[in-house]
């Protein structure tokens, strides 16, 4: 079965093809990204402001003539928190629906933190024994932990990197004040939390994911893309402290002159780095291992366990769409605005 995985979120619409087969891990076949920039362009009252509507039509038109194109049995098609949380978001998901032909559906925090998890365990597989998983989002922070497919717990915060930036980080650079206010407001959110992870059996494996993660890691010295999704990628708690300063330091225009850092999401990387910092030491983490597979990948696995069923009954079932396309014309992006990635190429 070729499945389309669409996840929409607070920077990018990112559609990954994947060919499924029972018994078998999914077989990368494409990857397309499209900007939707929605980070910066949410209101004071919470809604998404309509040039970023605009551009998350557009970008979602865009995945679903990739898709057609791709003749897919299946799109899974969802947004995360940005547009999930969203005060306007019935009439932008109803508007892309109309435009695109894509029904954009929703998963709860706990289940982006469970199916992002059962990633991580794929990748590692069952013998890395009880693991530990981060992953820091534009509009959320997902923690999880198990020792065997299905975490326990599985939880998602409010500690995103886009919507700290935005409650916090006006700035640029942000001002020392600010920085203070949003470090101590992460670690009052993480008190509790820290408590509870710290009362688990040890993780013998601690894993970190998402965009952010990468970033951070390739800021503090891991391998780059350009060596691949089997490189070994660590991410050191000493080595982040000592380059957040840098971070807070640098405008924008420098701080993407940095390793590691995307210029889509060089406004958002210090309140990102702050949150991985207090993350690691609240829950006491010397360093993470970064994974190359998150919640695309995590969604595509699930499938494969059921991919000979007629009817979906898990956390997928409302997301599964065998009809999709666009319902009329959606502007073409400029050249340049868009990446289409090889199969097994980086996120």
């Amino acid at each position: 079965m070729r499945l389309g995985v669409l996840d929409v979120g607070s920077n990018s619409a990112h559609l990954k093809i994947v060919e499924l087969r029972p018994g078998e891990p999914p077989r990368p076949v494409r990857s397309v990204k499209h900007p939707t920039l929605l980070a910066d362009a949410i209101a004071p009252d919470g809604s998404i402001q309509a040039p970023a509507v605009e551009r998350l039509v557009t970008a979602v038109g865009a995945t679903a003539r990739a898709a057609e194109d791709e003749h897919l049995d299946e799109l899974i098609a969802f947004a995360t928190s940005t547009v999930r949380d969203a005060a306007n978001r019935e009439p932008v998901l109803a508007r892309v629906a109309a435009e695109t032909g894509i029904r954009l559906g929703h998963l709860t925090g706990q289940d982006e933190a469970r199916l992002t998890f059962l990633a991580a365990r794929a990748w590692y597989g069952c013998s890395a024994g009880p693991m530990l998983l981060m992953d820091i989002g534009g509009g959320s922070t997902e923690l999880a932990y198990g020792d065997g497919e299905e975490p326990a717990p599985a939880l998602s915060l409010p500690l995103g990197a886009g919507r700290l930036t935005r409650a916090f980080l006006p700035g640029d650079p942000p001002r020392p004040r600010d920085v203070r206010l949003l470090r101590r407001f992460v670690y009052e959110r993480l008190a509790g939390v820290g408590g509870r992870i710290r009362g688990l059996p040890p993780a013998r494996r601690v894993v970190a994911t998402s965009k952010t993660f990468k970033q951070l890691a390739r800021l503090t010295g891991a391998p780059g893309g350009a060596a691949g999704p089997y490189a070994h990628r660590v991410l050191r708690r000493d080595l982040l402290r000592d380059r957040i300063p840098e971070l807070v330091a640098c405008d924008d225009r420098r701080r993407a002159r940095l390793p590691g850092v995307a210029k889509s999401r060089v406004h958002q990387i210090v309140a990102g780095a702050i949150v991985a910092e207090a993350l690691m030491t609240t829950l006491g983490l010397d360093e993470a291992e970064v994974c190359p597979w998150a919640l695309r990948e995590g969604i595509a696995v699930r499938r494969t366990r059921t991919a000979t069923a007629l009817a979906v009954t898990d956390e997928l079932g409302s997301l599964v769409q065998r009809s999709f396309g666009p319902r009329r014309a959606v502007p073409a992006l400029r050249a340049g605005r868009s990446a289409t990635v090889a199969a097994g190429g980086s996120r």
